[in-house]
């Protein structure tokens, strides 16, 4: 059973590292933590160092008075194991630990996370300051949950030294019941002479001379996540053992450049999911960014969330690090409490003077109170106070995207009839007329339980099991509705290409069979009937029963179906053989979740208001974020109140300012 985070209202904190300040600059971070509204901290995330300076040796005394600081001022403590940052002293005695990358070179430290994760010496050692965390803080009336590691995999998600090779062979023979005839089979290593006559011939999937083999790669990536996940619930059951009533998290980065992790599989074994998001300078829409992460998030966690590390500002780790325009910090923040966040914290409270990100933002920046970030931060602290009964509700969607790690690895693999396919993109180029119209989306594996939803979309699955394709596939037979992109049910969960046409496991319930890809280059396109256009993608289509809904209409496919509409049982499955422009795909899927009876969460949106619902048993929370900076007035209920203000809206309306943000409660009967 799931242990749950006891603390009142939505958090509001960042990582706080008073160890690289003076012990007299601490009473000014509470007092001024206290005038921003901040509730809760994250505390010690790379302290290993101070904390056990020699091998068994430990100093806990500058954590003691942090935290005792913290209770005295009513500031809660995520308490973190610092096992993300080794010490020097650890390496210098155990070198072999030392992660080697992709080309064989061993990497040195002098950084964070430079560590193999199969190290048995590295797991000893960052269970050991774990235990003696737990048993030391386990009844600090301060620490309210463990913060386990950070960000796993962001740096060392792969290491390819022997140790990792040994862990490897083990995972396979355990995957594999220690059946090597059943893992050549799964890999098809009758390709290219790759036949294995003993489990220590196989090594990970190092720089070599040609492509390597998919299903080596692919078991490869699906043991680095298992192997970092063994990590944290290592730590978690220590500090369980400790302290059984305290819940437990560690920070995913459900973002668009990491994809080493199957969250599907971290999210089960974790009290409370958090998320770490930060903006890229290179997106022009990022708030779409923010939607999708925070959808997924949401889904992942089953409900309501916490966002660990966001920017106040720039970052310091792209090649330009954008400051926020005027009213974009709170914009970001209350997006990502309308899309499930019950809390929000930033990296990190004061901006570090030194290190390698002192050119990050934080609450506190570098010019102190005398700051428009330090304004926008204690407004957004007041704000989260009188959001605080949001804590707790959950989406409304009957809509669902199909989201797999597995299928996202295996089509950016080398060697697929296009190296421009990628899959976030995929994903979010359906997501976002979606986002833009107001309808929820929920994330789903593949095997999900789908009986809440009408429509169920599938931009990019390449990769899907019998079970996984089974499942969607009686989805429309039982009455919903089922769209699929193309390259979808191609291979199965070995990489194996299903034989007898494209789209593989979906042929039939499709209603369409391809016998051959034809992959767009760059900036080529091809017409679609009704007057849109095709990029990317075009196949040679042949209607088994399917419907065209729209053909090529150029280029040597003409004629041929690009978008197909089946029924199919009680139900519907529709087919899109390439990616169409913006205003297309938008109508196709309008069109879709016309039929499947799927509504905006309000209708009569003004262009540029994203509209949001949070739901509790007895009210219905409306956010309106105005992208735009146009501002609006939106139809609500004639009994609601806007919580930002604590404005009753007795004439049945709201103004959503240019650039700002309403949240409407409406009481449900």
């Amino acid at each position: 059973m799931k242990r749950t985070l006891s603390l009142p209202g939505l958090a509001y904190g960042g990582d706080y590292n008073p160890e690289q300040w003076p012990e007299e600059v601490w009473a000014e971070d509470v007092r001024l933590m206290a005038e921003a509204g901040v509730n809760m901290v994250s505390v010690n995330i790379f302290s290993w160092a101070l904390l056990e300076p020699a091998e068994g040796e430990y100093d806990f005394s500058r954590l003691d008075r942090i935290l005792d600081m913290l209770y005295c001022h009513g500031i809660a403590a995520d308490l973190a194991t610092p096992t993300a940052a080794p010490p020097a002293w650890f390496f210098k005695a155990h070198p072999e630990a030392l992660p080697v990358d992709h080309d064989g070179r061993t990497l040195s430290y002098g950084s964070r996370q430079t560590f193999c994760p199969s190290s048995p010496a590295y797991r000893t050692a960052a269970l050991r300051i774990a235990g003696e965390l737990g048993r030391r803080y386990a009844d600090h009336p301060a620490v309210v949950m463990w913060h386990i590691h950070n960000e796993y995999g962001c740096h060392n998600a792969e290491c390819y030294c022997d140790t990792s090779a040994q862990a490897f062979r083990r995972w396979l023979r355990e995957k594999y019941a220690d059946d090597l005839a059943a893992l050549n089979d799964a890999w098809g290593t009758t390709f290219w002479s790759q036949w294995y006559y003993d489990w220590d011939e196989i090594i990970p999937p190092r720089a070599t001379g040609a492509v390597p083999n998919p299903t080596h790669q692919l078991d490869w990536r699906r043991f680095c996540s298992d192997e970092l996940l063994s990590l944290c619930k290592a730590e978690r059951e220590v500090l369980a053992q400790a302290a059984p009533a305290v819940p437990a998290t560690t920070n995913f980065m459900v973002m668009y450049n990491f994809d080493a992790l199957d969250y599907w599989r971290w999210a089960p074994e974790l009290d409370v999911v958090s998320n770490d998001h930060y903006l890229r300078s290179t997106d022009p829409e990022s708030e779409i960014d923010i939607a999708l992460s925070g959808d997924l998030v949401r889904s992942l966690a089953g409900g309501p969330w916490l966002l660990m590390e966001h920017s106040t500002g720039a970052v310091n780790w792209q090649p330009v690090n954008r400051a926020k325009t005027p009213g974009e910090l709170r914009r970001n923040a209350l997006a990502h409490v309308a899309h499930g966040a019950d809390g929000i914290a930033y990296f990190q409270w004061r901006a570090a003077k030194a290190g390698a990100e002192q050119w990050h933002s934080a609450m506190l920046p570098h010019a102190g109170t005398d700051s428009v970030i330090w304004q926008d931060v204690v407004r957004l602290g007041a704000e989260l106070r009188a959001l605080g009964e949001v804590r707790g509700s959950t989406g409304t969607a009957e809509t669902a995207i199909v989201w797999d790690w597995d299928a996202r690895w295996a089509m950016e693999m080398p060697s697929q009839p296009s190296a421009a396919l990628r899959y976030l993109d995929l994903v979010r180029s359906w997501y976002e007329p979606l986002w833009r119209s107001g309808v929820a989306v929920d994330f789903v594996r593949p095997d999900a339980d789908l009986s809440a939803y009408r429509l169920v979309l599938a931009p990019s699955l390449y990769l899907v099991d019998d079970a996984g394709a089974t499942n969607l596939t009686s989805f429309a037979e039982r009455g919903g509705t089922l769209a699929v992109g193309f390259h979808s049910g191609a291979v199965d969960e070995n990489c194996h290409v299903r034989l007898g046409g494209y789209p593989g496991a979906f042929r039939e319930a499709l209603g369409v069979s391809t016998d051959e890809y034809f992959p767009l280059l760059p900036e080529e396109t091809v017409g679609l009937e009704g007057g849109g256009t095709g990029s990317l993608w075009s196949e040679r289509v042949r209607a088994t029963g399917a419907q065209t809904v729209s053909a090529f209409t150029d280029g040597p496919l003409t004629g041929v179906p690009a978008i197909t509409r089946h029924g199919y049982g009680a139900g519907t499955a529709w087919y899109v053989a390439t990616l169409p422009d913006p205003d297309t795909l938008a109508a196709l899927l309008k069109r879709a979740s016309d039929e499947a009876g799927v509504a905006p969460v309000r209708t009569g949106i003004p262009r540029g208001i994203e509209a949001v619902l949070r739901r509790s048993p007895t009210a219905d929370y409306l956010f309106l974020i105005d992208h735009l900076g146009l501002g609006a007035e939106v139809p609500v209920a004639p009994d609601a109140v806007e919580l930002l203000t604590a404005t009753p809206l007795t004439n049945g309306t709201v103004t959503v300012p240019p650039g700002g943000v309403a949240v409407i409660r409406e009481v449900r009967g």
